[in-house]
């Protein structure tokens, strides 16, 4: 594999190069871990078999190869390799490269701007894109670890094909290790539990795992390093979360599903995940409490009122001890009882109210504080319910004229089992009078 990789350790002026820099793929057959989207019927294997290049967006978490695929496909396909961070480059750096494309153009010879971070663009920044990709002067790759769907203009994404690359498993980093062992031409000093744990602190970033390759190959050790060895010379990576982007939404969603689907260890783990990024807990106590709400409801009525006195706990402990009253919380969701019968019913209630408008409630029900509203009767022929046969007159509260709905529907679970009884007492009792 000598022909494949730039393993020389300095660039022409000198200086050092690192590991992961080195070891760049120059062949697109050589990536490791993007298969599927390479595969002659994946995405990008099947616009290069066609030769019909068109602009992508390739959207994955760090250290996956988005920069060595453009730069891969760009010699691939014979275009001009020009890379932007978005991080660095303004509108007119912008101008000075589309004019150089369209020269490039003018003399027959493509150009694939590389643009990473392409998220960081403003809305104008990335309007600025649009005309020099229509009139193909340009070739856009943009690399991106947000959701394009949240961070990118409708306009460039309708012109660009979204390209999934997939985070590194770990037989995909072993296979790096390996081909990093055999370009520095000597094994890594681990064994083969520390090699394991080497991997996992990687996280699936390839970027990451060569750095820390690179880290523990310039050791001078005697014999080959276990785990707790290796753990006291290195720090594990910090998880990937951005608290205000996808991983924050993901990881939410995996918490509340994982609630819904009574299983508290995984819902456990996902609060963890949350907290162990940097996530603030009063968002999740708030969202915790929005579970006890939505999917318990009244099949255990003392849910809501675990999750707010877990909540106040943590407003007066802080952290970390006011976590595991959020903890606890979360356990006793995922184990309570489920129904989502009143959040149903609500959005049901809501949906009739704006189909009905401005229905008044019927006469026997309206307020009567003057007598001139007495006289227009209203109030006239209310029924006091605690006057009435078993505290329950049966009266209709619906606006006159509207056919009686049933949004309140509860199952057979927890305490809505007996709430269920006593909607069917009042529905008998209600028809036995109408009829009578």
């Amino acid at each position: 594999m000598a022909d494949l990789f730039d393993r020389t350790a300095r660039d022409p002026a000198g200086a050092p190069r690192p590991l992961a820099d080195r070891l760049r793929p120059a062949r697109l057959v050589d990536v490791i871990g993007q298969e599927r989207v390479l595969s002659p019927d994946g995405p990008l294997g099947a616009m290069l078999k066609a030769g019909s290049l068109s602009s992508v967006i390739l959207w994955g978490p760090p250290g996956v190869g988005k920069t060595t695929l453009a730069r891969l496909i760009a010699a691939e396909t014979d275009l001009e390799f020009v890379q932007v961070s978005a991080i660095f480059t303004g509108v007119p750096d912008l101008r000075k490269l589309f004019e150089a494309a369209r020269l490039r153009s003018r003399e027959g010879r493509g150009t694939l701007l590389f643009v990473d971070e392409i998220h960081r663009f403003n809305k104008a920044q990335q309007d600025g894109f649009l005309p020099y990709m229509e009139d193909g002067t340009i070739v856009l790759v943009g690399a991106t670890t947000e959701n394009p769907s949240f961070e990118l203009n409708a306009a460039l994404l309708s012109r660009a094909q979204v390209i999934v690359l997939e985070r590194l498993t770990p037989a995909h980093l072993e296979r790096l290790a390996q081909r990093a062992e055999r370009a520095l031409g000597r094994a890594l000093p681990l064994t083969g539990e520390a090699r394991e744990a080497l991997v996992a602190m990687a996280d699936g970033d390839g970027r990451a795992l060569l750095n820390l390759v690179e880290q523990v190959m310039a050791w001078e050790v005697g014999q080959p390093l276990a785990p707790a060895e290796l753990a006291r010379r290195l720090n594990r990576r910090a998880a990937v979360y951005d608290k205000g982007g996808e991983a924050h939404y993901n990881l939410i969603s995996a918490l509340h599903k994982a609630v819904r689907g009574s299983d508290p260890d995984a819902a456990l783990y996902w609060l963890a995940r949350m907290l162990e990024g940097g996530e603030d807990p009063r968002f999740l106590a708030r969202r915790i409490t929005r579970m006890a709400a939505e999917d318990i409801g009244l099949a255990d009525p003392q849910a809501l009122s675990l999750c707010l006195a877990a909540w106040d706990s943590y407003e007066r402990m802080g952290s970390p001890e006011g976590e595991l009253a959020l903890a606890g919380a979360v356990v006793w969701l995922a184990l309570a009882p489920k129904s989502n019968a009143v959040y149903t019913a609500f959005g049901a209630a809501r949906a009739a109210a704006r189909e009905t408008g401005s229905l008044p409630p019927p006469g026997h029900i309206l307020n009567a504080p003057t007598r001139l509203m007495k006289s227009l009767g209203y109030g006239a022929g209310y029924v006091y319910d605690h006057d009435a046969e078993d505290g329950f007159s049966g009266q209709d509260y619906f606006p006159e004229g509207m056919t009686r709905p049933v949004f309140y529907l509860p199952p057979e679970r927890g305490m809505e089992r007996e709430l269920k009884k006593r909607l069917d007492w009042f529905a008998r009792q209600r028809a036995r009078r109408r009829g009578g």
